[in-house]
């Protein structure tokens, strides 16, 4: 592997939506296969709790008590459990336990990873200088941290990060010569296989950018290092926005996928009635050369086994790709759900093993759509479908006074959660 990389100071993502222009090409054969007519009805039903949730108070230490905790805050959470702010900071992002028992939080807008002792006091700076990172991950005492432009690997101990090398190298993001500055998905993923292979996320650059597929590296891709090293290769494409990536309990590897936005109907239509339901965020496994269709392509239905059909800015003749080849979208969530941070985690009964995913709610869509912190249960190698675990971000009025982003169980048992809106680490404990 290369060297120690440099230390770099942080580079502002020009977020923007970038729109790409549909196929100009005539038809060369007749459409592979015909728009469903159940792309017109919702996309996903609303998230059913394994078990009652009750409505609670927030607790807030008196030194966290700065807005938006200066009032009251109510959440629902499972009947017993409760819910407090465990720590206070500036847009947390992923996190991730070290195994001495530190929570580690990735702060893209000031380059920095932060870890807390195990009572959330005790802030330091466990890495700083570095270019929007955001996953993290740990491979025995190896921690990973996934930078806007290359990943990276340290040997973690006793709260401290050392031997910087890295793994991918020339990853884009604003920075690059090719995109001037525009990058909406610059943040990027990371986890490690039970092989030790190094899975990475690269979004897209837009909304519909289909110059991303054949762009070097390719963009909106899941791609693998192997174990020991070596060139990144593309593992799954057609991925729009996968920040939520996460190895299940049996070794695979999943996603939480963000959709397309200002999708058209089957017709060819823009309606805000369709566009709030259409295309279902893609909860899938991955598997080498998994293909997930964007931009040409949107997954269909839900909430599980979701065929896709054609996008009808990009493929509307079926040219580009054969929609109805692509295998069926193992999960889903509402459309505009935003999921972010994904990871795996064994809870208390009634829900045992399963996925725990940060809800970040719509930015776009009217009514919003809810944030939440969603659990999909662990069944037979898969995943059954979306639960509430946690909620009450938003009011009936649509305005919100949080925005998980992601959820990770603790070696306490609790699940810590971080919200980038409110500024906030909470922890949410079951009973005893």
């Amino acid at each position: 592997m290369p060297g120690s990389p440099p230390p770099k100071s942080f580079a502002l993502c020009l977020a923007g939506l970038l729109l790409a222009t549909a196929c100009s090409a005539e038809p060369t054969s007749a459409p592979s296969s015909a728009p469903s007519s159940s792309a017109l009805s919702s996309s996903a039903a609303a998230p059913v709790p394994a078990a009652g949730l009750a409505e609670v108070t927030v607790t807030v230490p008196s030194n966290l008590a700065e807005a938006p905790f200066d009032q009251p805050r109510k959440a629902l959470v499972p009947n017993g459990w409760t819910l407090s702010v465990w720590a206070r900071m500036t847009k947390p992002r992923l996190a991730a336990w070290t195994p001495d028992g530190r929570l580690l939080i990735s702060v893209p807008s000031t380059g920095k990873v932060v870890a807390f002792g195990a009572d959330g006091t005790g802030e330091t700076v466990l890495l700083d200088g570095l270019d929007q990172p955001h996953g993290l991950a740990f491979a025995g005492s190896t921690l990973y941290v996934a930078q806007s432009d290359q990943v990276d690997a340290y040997d973690y101990a006793d709260g401290v990060a050392t031997r910087p090398r890295t793994v991918a190298p020339g990853l884009p993001d604003a920075k690059s010569p090719d995109l001037r500055g525009a990058y909406s998905h610059a943040l990027k993923s990371v986890v490690v296989g039970p092989d030790g292979a190094v899975y990475f996320s690269i979004g897209s650059t837009g909304n519909i950018s289909v110059e991303d597929r054949t762009a070097t590296p390719p963009r909106a891709t899941i791609m693998r290092v192997p174990p020991g090293g070596g060139p990144a290769e593309p593992f799954a494409t057609g991925v729009r926005n996968g920040t939520g990536l996460a190895v299940a309990p049996d070794g695979a590897i999943w996603i939480a996928n963000n959709g397309r936005d200002n999708a058209p109907d089957p017709d060819g239509n823009v309606r805000e009635e369709y566009v709030n339901e259409n295309p279902p965020e893609q909860i899938a496994k991955l598997t080498p050369g998994r293909e997930l269709g964007w931009p040409f392509c949107n997954p269909d239905g839900g909430p599980a086994n979701l065929p896709f059909i054609r996008d009808m800015n990009t493929n509307a003749d079926g040219a580009a790709m054969d929609c109805a080849t692509l295998p069926a979208v193992e999960q889903s969530m509402g459309a505009h759900s935003a999921p972010l941070g994904m990871s795996f985690a064994d809870l208390p009964e009634p829900y045992g093993a399963g996925a725990l995913i940060g809800v970040h709610g719509s930015w776009n869509r009217q009514p919003p759509r809810v944030p939440e912190v969603s659990f999909y249960p662990w069944r037979d190698g898969g995943l059954g479908d979306q639960q509430t675990l946690v909620g009450g971000f938003q009011s009936e009025d649509g305005s919100r006074w949080g925005r998980p982003v992601a959820a990770v169980t603790g070696p306490d048992g609790a699940v810590y959660i971080t919200d980038d809106y409110a500024g906030a680490i909470y922890r949410l404990a079951p009973p005893g």
